[in-house]
């Protein structure tokens, strides 16, 4: 069985006002949409030909997400597959492990939070691990940048007090690791008058950020760069932290966000996000799938509810980008972003002359088309255009035609 999805869209205030609109052929609403959901989520499952996801996958699990999946992850689709539209920074966020998500998902329902509490941060018991394949140019924080580099940073851009509050950074008697969850931690947790030290980075940043390439303006707070040549980095660095205050005027999240690695997304370029990586998306978006959680622990940069100690306590301090996922080609026009998560794996299928076959056999498969239009048959054919969405049950084997970018969801095992 092949069924048409209809998802779910989340109205966050950092979402855009047009983009998911564009997708799905529909005039704006005048309200920011962030997120269209595609998946089984028992807070927002889509519908299958009207009736919910979640409820079909319970009735018949191994008919509809298959034996293999059914045994590894129990009667339930382990994925989530979503449309991300970005107009504005997310917040600082990291999701927990396996180990962690059913800990303190035990943890608050015992203590009676409930689940779609403002401040609920456990809203299930699974990870989330993610990836993130751009449909538009996009720009993202990453991780942890190696600790020495992000002093130098600092102290190039001459706030005396801010090199202050990092300077453990740069201490060679503590490990790597310490002296980032040391230094993270402070400049979170920066409280009455030390948070004008946000204002001073942004004011010396802003005159940098503005200033002609190659030279450092002079700035206020002992900035020790004034009249010297400066890096690329530094412009970044500075960028960064004038595009957030946009948002988030004196958030202590800015000075935590300076200590991560800045990357660009091209379209049909792909992270893997593991779980316990601290990341935040700045603008743009495109195709995510993840294990099938909505647990986010945020530090920041955001008007949602902030769990520093929790996101402290998730967060994997070990600096590093490991780079973009390189896509491999199995056969003519399908392509998979390999991740080690079991939880999911995601193909990108392109359209054209020939028929292709649709892979993940033998799993419940969600598929996704971004361009174009294309006519998927098994018992019966369904077509579907630009923004539309259907659900293949993992007893069927699926043939595509058309023309058109399909992305295809299942279980990773």
């Amino acid at each position: 069985m092949i069924t048409r999805l209809t998802g779910t869209i989340q109205s966050y205030a950092w979402g855009s006002r047009t983009v998911i609109p564009e997708l799905l052929g529909v005039p704006p609403t005048g309200e920011p949409q962030a997120e269209l959901w595609f998946g089984a989520h028992p807070l927002a499952p889509s519908l299958a030909d009207g009736r919910p996801l979640n409820t079909l996958v319970a009735q018949d699990p191994e008919m509809m997400v298959g034996s293999a999946s059914v045994a590894a992850f129990g009667p339930r689709l382990p994925y989530l597959v979503k449309i991300v539209a970005a107009d504005q920074p997310l917040s600082l966020q990291a999701h927990p492990s396996r180990e962690q998500a059913e800990a303190g998902y035990e943890r608050e329902q015992a203590a009676g939070v409930p689940r779609d509490a403002p401040n609920r941060t456990y809203r299930d018991g699974w990870p989330k691990p993610e990836v993130l394949c751009a449909l538009q140019p996009t720009e993202a924080l990453y991780g942890f940048r190696e600790p020495h580099e992000s002093y130098a940073l600092f102290e190039q851009l001459g706030v005396t007090a801010a090199v202050d509050l990092v300077a453990d950074l740069d201490d060679g008697r503590l490990a790597i690791t310490d002296r980032l969850s040391r230094v993270f931690g402070r400049l979170l947790r920066l409280a009455g008058g030390d948070r004008r030290i946000v204002d001073d980075v942004v004011e010396a940043a802003t005159a940098l950020a503005s200033s002609p390439a190659g030279t450092a303006p002079h700035g206020r707070a002992g900035a020790r760069t004034a009249g010297t040549e400066f890096p690329a980095a530094l412009r970044v660095f500075a960028t960064t932290a004038t595009e957030l205050s946009a948002y988030y005027p004196g958030d202590p999240g800015i000075l935590a966000a300076l200590l991560m690695n800045r990357i660009t997304l091209q379209r049909f370029d792909a992270i893997f996000l593991p779980s316990r990586n601290l990341h935040a998306y700045l603008r743009g978006g495109g195709v995510e799938i993840m294990a099938n959680s909505d647990n986010v622990m945020r530090g920041g940069l955001t008007p949602k509810f902030v769990n520093v100690d929790e996101l402290l306590d998730v967060l994997d301090f070990t600096p590093g980008f490991p780079g973009l996922i390189t896509p491999e080609l199995e056969v003519p026009g399908i392509w998979h972003y390999p991740t080690p998560a079991p939880e999911f794996a995601l193909w990108r299928l392109d359209v054209a002359d020939e028929p292709i076959e649709l892979p993940g056999a033998d799993t419940g498969r969600i598929l996704l088309v971004t361009d174009g239009s294309v006519a998927c048959s098994d018992s019966v054919e369904l077509t579907l255009g630009r923004g539309e969405c259907a659900f293949a049950t993992a007893t069927e084997k699926v043939t595509i035609t058309g023309s058109g970018t399909v992305f295809v969801g299942a279980p990773g095992i």
